[in-house]
């Protein structure tokens, strides 16, 4: 009996450790949810802790125990949003679609997540700003330009050939086209617009992609 209480007593320690562990894990999650937020509805400049704090139902003090300033949350909140990033990109993968099809699900789907996320509205306007942050935040859309060559050069590899530019100067254009249709959708009517703009920015700069297109959840369908 007294083993066993001994035993159980040592494990008590423990659990509240990881209890701890959890509910900071919880509240950091809180915290960047709330800026998200605020940095996608005010932007950076305008946005102060104390409307963190308030949005997160916390008070100043428990924002900056997890966070040392508006700096390291801006920051936190442009590693999630190219985690999100991530995230799209490996459904999509998973989807096995033709590599043209692949290029179109993947800004189809980035589109609808600039639409409809927090988190995605946030860190892009995060980039926008980033020469008002103080602290270094990951170059933009680096990964998300590799992933996109990759699918074109395996559709060249593929093919018979045509006269597209190299698949890395392509998907350059793709993506400098995507995010600027998200922003100028973005001034026009908050990104209401944006997942047919992106059908048509596929259709335009890769026409060989519409018959992939029919294959593509987040395809909207003709009329």
């Amino acid at each position: 009996m007294g083993m066993a209480g001994d035993a159980f007593g040592s494990q008590l320690p423990q659990r509240n450790r990881e209890l701890k562990q959890e509910r900071a894990v919880r509240t950091r999650q809180v915290i960047l949810t709330a800026a998200a937020q605020a940095f996608a509805a005010k932007g950076y400049p305008a946005v102060t802790i104390l409307d963190v704090a308030q949005a997160a139902g916390l008070t100043k003090g428990a924002v900056y125990f997890h966070y040392e300033n508006k700096d390291a949350l801006a920051l936190a909140v442009t590693e999630q949003f190219y985690v999100r990033i991530g995230e799209i990109t490996d459904a999509v993968e998973e989807l096995a679609l033709p590599p043209l099809g692949s290029v179109a699900e993947l800004l189809l789907r980035t589109a609808t997540a600039f639409r409809d996320e927090t988190v995605i509205r946030a860190g892009a306007r995060l980039q926008l700003e980033r020469q008002l942050i103080g602290v270094r935040l990951p170059l933009p859309y680096e990964a998300y330009t590799r992933v996109i060559t990759s699918w074109l050069a395996r559709d060249r590899e593929a093919g018979p050939g045509d006269d597209r530019p190299a698949p890395e100067t392509l998907a350059t254009v793709l993506v400098s086209a995507f995010f600027g249709a998200q922003h100028i959708s973005w001034v026009l009517d908050d990104r209401a617009s944006l997942v047919e703009r992106t059908t048509d920015l596929v259709r335009t700069i890769i026409p060989a992609a519409e018959k992939d297109l029919g294959r593509c959840p987040s395809a909207p369908r003709r009329k």
